[in-house]
């Protein structure tokens, strides 16, 4: 193991809400990790830490601790997939209720991208940690790819951890850089919405063959990136492509901002 202390990496929580008419944990407030991510993550010698969300109210007694003091603390963050972005986050309705997303998550991480980036610390989105990305820099998305992007494949499968599919990274971008001038790949890669209207300074690193967008990078001053598809189910050997070029980047990033380097 390293001598230098390991980084100190913030894992954005999955929120489940208290449900209508249940009893027991089911009536609380959860805060989750997929386990995949956070073993993922921890390849490398890194503390990974589950970010929790601020108390917005309720009978719980709200601390001074602000989402901008992990900002501080943290080395990096990581984004990781979930529930729809609600589209009123990039100022449009919902055209159907079930695509309504978690406008309380999109609060609680758009503010820590916001937090993350001031403090100038690398954030890496994951599937929905990627959309996530483009629309706090003023992006928007496709709320549904089979209904607004119809000449486009199935991007969304029950198949889950089995549906992969090939990206093409973009010639000369910084992602296939990583990747050694690797100009495609095989991902596991599942969602139904996608990336529709670029955020400000950003730039496509990948798509799939369909040219939906499944890879950006913030074109500004620290590591900001977002990958659709899912690098934690990515085993060592087989088809798919090695993502640890994208961690060991990431980690890099995060490396480079410590004090004294």
């Amino acid at each position: 193991m390293s001598s230098r202390p390991p980084l100190r990496i913030g894992l954005s929580a999955r929120i489940f809400h208290p449900e209508p008419g249940a009893s027991g944990l089911k009536t609380k407030t959860l805060l989750v990790f997929e386990q995949s991510v956070a073993q993922w993550a921890m390849t490398r010698d890194v503390l990974l830490l589950m970010v929790p969300s601020v108390v917005q109210g309720g009978e719980l007694i709200r601390s001074n601790i602000r989402l901008r003091d992990y900002a501080q603390y943290l080395d990096g963050l990581i984004l990781q997939g979930g529930a729809d972005v609600s589209p009123r986050a990039y100022g449009e309705e919902p055209l159907r209720p079930e695509w309504s997303g978690d406008p309380v998550r999109d609060a609680y991480e758009l503010e820590l991208v916001h937090e993350f980036m001031e403090a100038d610390k690398p954030v890496l989105g994951i599937c929905r940690g990627m959309q996530l990305l483009n629309v706090a820099l003023g992006g928007s998305l496709y709320q549904d790819l089979r209904t607004q992007r119809p000449d486009t494949a199935d991007h969304e499968s029950g198949h889950y951890d089995r549906h992969a599919h090939k990206v093409r990274f973009t010639a000369d971008g910084l992602m296939s850089g990583w990747f050694g001038g690797l100009g495609e790949g095989q991902v596991v890669s599942i969602h139904h919405q996608a990336v529709n209207r670029l955020g400000r300074d950003v730039l496509v690193e990948a798509e799939s063959e369909d040219g939906v967008v499944e890879a950006i990078r913030w074109n500004g001053d620290s590591f900001v990136c977002g990958v659709q598809w899912h690098p934690e189910f990515h085993g060592a050997g087989g088809e798919l492509l090695d993502c640890n070029p994208l961690l060991e980047a990431f980690l890099a990033a995060a490396q480079s901002r410590l004090p004294g380097l």
